[in-house]
């Protein structure tokens, strides 16, 4: 039975809104993942939802380069991944020295000023008068790479105060001074350094000054944690570079430093740091080592070539969220068993 013209034109406008609720339907899922590259937007679903996937940045090609090992990753909970955004990690718990994460940890980098904890040691083994006065001189000024400093030519300070500064504030000229009054000099100095790494058991480090500015000086993650170890068995180490600000002399004047690492220096809530050291060069990224009582243990953590100014706190911090997490449910913070590459 043939319709009336009115019927046939509702029975098409009625197949044509049809088909498009169904092309809207289809679109809006094709364009769900493409929301990926922006803001994730929460979906009610039966389904868990992914994490989106970042793209490659060039700190991780830059690691590829090197030929830096897999990270593994441990979960925290079932949902809940240790997304560090530092390109070499260590976390050691340094009672049991079982590794409880890891993430590129023979990668060879360099290092900047995490160098000065070799250069305390180094100077505290010769025990020399730690209240003999050391002078600034013109062959402590960075020629390098430039770097400013508030101890001008000519100033006079004690050795323990160059400690102080070198550890506390990572004084490049501080530094500098105590190798060259190291018996037999700066080249002397470093020489020690080379031979206490040895010592101590770290096979991917090499220092050529006791500063750091040079790139030349590089260390792993795995190593740093032992050098981090070694550097808490020193009561002045762990009490200057946990000092958070000294006012000292300089030159007749008086003036204030401040710890490079900002848990320490504004003493965050919650942290109890007992061995701390930061450095920053272009090479090297931002670096961060540690060592910390989380949960009543003593942890070493190890942050290296960090991407961002602040990340390198907030990797600390995560871990410490995750440490705290995983003890408060019981599970072995120890294990190692999952993972991917970063």
């Amino acid at each position: 039975m043939k319709l009336p013209m009115k019927s046939r034109i509702a029975a098409v406008l009625a197949v044509c809104a049809a088909v498009s609720l169904g092309a809207l339907g289809a679109s809006s899922v094709e364009a769900a993942p493409a929301s990926k590259a922006g803001k994730t937007r929460t979906v009610k679903t039966h389904k868990t939802a992914k994490h989106p996937k970042t793209a490659k940045s060039a700190k991780t090609v830059k690691a590829a380069k090197r030929k830096a090992a897999p990270a593994k990753r441990v979960e925290l909970h079932e949902s809940d991944e240790l997304l560090l955004k530092s390109t070499a990690v260590v976390v050691q718990d340094q009672a049991s020295g079982k590794t409880l994460f890891e993430k590129n940890p023979d990668a060879v980098l360099p290092i900047a000023s995490i160098t000065k904890l070799m250069t305390a040691m180094v100077v505290l083994d010769a025990q020399q008068p730690l209240d003999e006065i050391l002078t600034v001189g013109a062959e402590d000024m960075d020629t390098l790479r430039g770097t400013r400093s508030r101890l001008k030519i000519g100033a006079e300070l004690s050795r323990e105060d160059m400690l102080l500064l070198a550890l506390m504030a990572s004084e490049n000229r501080a530094a500098s001074a105590l190798s060259r009054h190291y018996p037999g000099g700066a080249e002397a100095f470093v020489a020690a350094m080379n031979r206490k790494a040895a010592t101590i058991g770290l096979k991917d480090t090499h220092f050529s000054d006791p500063t750091g500015l040079t790139p030349a000086n590089v260390s792993s993650a795995r190593d740093l944690s032992k050098m981090v170890a070694a550097a808490s068995r020193y009561p002045l180490i762990r009490d200057l570079t946990t000092t958070s600000e000294r006012t000292v002399s300089v030159g007749g004047r008086e003036v204030t430093f401040r710890n490079t690492n900002t848990l320490v220096r504004s003493q965050t809530p919650g942290w109890e740091i007992a061995v701390s050291k930061t450095g920053y060069i272009r090479e090297a990224g931002r670096c961060l080592v540690m060592q910390a009582r989380l949960n009543n243990r003593p942890m070493v953590i190890v942050l290296l070539d960090s991407w961002g100014r602040q990340t390198r706190i907030g990797d600390a911090n995560r871990i410490k969220q995750w440490v705290e997490a995983s003890a408060g449910n019981g599970q072995p913070s120890a294990a190692l068993n999952r993972g991917a590459p970063s």
